[in-house]
């Protein structure tokens, strides 16, 4: 284990949460429950988060991982629940009579978990598009738009429906061509063949063509398989190289997960930098680096914008950009939060989205 500190501290939030999740139970069941079964409440929340743990440490399946992961974003929720529920407390205990004022307290922090499910599964399903207009350093022959999406997590949870919206969103906006900057898979391609979404994924075309590099989750199966499966459906893969197209240098690196992957500076060695460099880089890491060198636009994702608050809050900590657009010396820079998801399908402080980005060249 890398960072045994990081899992304690994971371990003594977990607790913390469930002895949260625990008294918010028996607060609300109080009225239809004796002490014993109050008592079992606890044991049975307790039973629950460290039996998953336990599962997840005995790396028992992905099954695990999800169930996991649902079972912390509930533990999240109700904290969130029990807070407005203290709020309004302090807000109208002086306004309701106080058993008046528990049986609607009651009645609302289920209804406030209920909301906060519906709506982060909203944010997931629905993606919004953002537009940004750049001008680059170097000369244009005309002016140049991109689609850019990111971390499809193409899998058992987000497959056929969600591609054919995309190819939707492309068709009406227009791009000259488009970027995908990895994590196209969902860890594999057994639910992509099984669902059989290459139909659907091949729908995605652009004038210049349709550009994807391979992320992390794409590395966790078989890497080959995954860059066979885009390739399949008409979508160049830049695994570590550059192409020349339309006077445009459109340059891919592999995930930090591939251990052979060249640096950004040894790929675009021996390139025409002169002409406008796109890249795309699945992790924001190394942004500052690259804006030292003839990078004009790099598209990234990875990041999901922390997915669900408050993780936004804490990668805006570890990233110089973990999230939108900023301009860093010659170069303009993106970090979306992705079209898909990660593990579950829920955001709360982030939304799916496709970015337009609108091009135009030195006068």
């Amino acid at each position: 284990m890398n960072h045994p500190e990081i899992f304690i501290l994971v371990v003594i939030v977990l607790q913390l949460f469930t002895f949260g999740l625990g008294r918010s139970l028996q607060w609300l069941l109080a009225p239809f429950l004796a002490r014993r079964g109050r008592i079992w409440l606890m044991v049975l929340a307790f039973f629950v988060s460290d039996g998953l743990l336990a599962g997840l440490l005995l790396q028992l399946g992905h099954f695990i991982f999800r169930a996991m992961a649902f079972w912390m974003v509930l533990l999240l929720f109700v904290m969130y629940a029990a807070l407005a529920t203290f709020l309004l407390h302090l807000l109208l205990r002086r306004l309701l009579p106080e058993a008046r004022l528990a049986r609607a307290l009651r009645l609302f922090a289920p209804l406030a978990v209920l909301a906060l499910f519906a709506f982060g599964l909203y944010n997931a399903y629905t993606p919004v598009v953002r537009h940004q207009k750049i001008v680059i350093n170097k000369k244009l022959a005309k002016p140049l738009r991109i689609g850019m999406a990111s971390d499809t997590h193409l899998g058992i949870l987000f497959g056929g429906r969600q591609l054919d919206r995309l190819a939707d969103i492309m068709n009406k906006e227009k791009p000259d061509l488009i970027l995908l900057p990895g994590d196209l898979m969902d860890d594999n391609v057994q639910a992509y063949r099984r669902e059989n979404m290459r139909p659907h994924l091949a729908k995605l075309a652009a004038p210049l063509g349709v550009y994807a590099t391979l992320g992390n989750h794409d590395f966790l199966g078989d890497e080959r398989e995954v860059y066979e499966e885009l390739e399949k459906a008409g979508i160049q893969v830049l695994a570590n190289r550059a192409v020349e197209k339309n006077s445009l240098l459109i340059v891919g690196r592999n995930d930090d997960l591939d251990k052979r992957r060249p640096s950004t500076r040894k790929l675009l060695s021996g390139q025409n930098t002169a002409l406008p460099v796109i890249l795309l880089d699945h992790r924001p890491t190394q942004i500052e680096e690259h804006s030292r060198l003839p990078v004009d636009i790099q598209v990234s994702g990875h990041v999901h914008n922390g997915q669900i608050a408050p993780a936004n809050l804490i990668v805006r900590t570890l990233y110089r950009l973990h999230y939108g657009y900023e301009k860093i010396g010659n170069g303009h820079f993106f970090v979306t939060s992705g079209y898909g998801f990660w593990g579950i399908p829920l955001r709360l402080g982030s939304q799916s989205e496709v970015w337009i980005i609108d091009v135009e060249g030195r006068q």
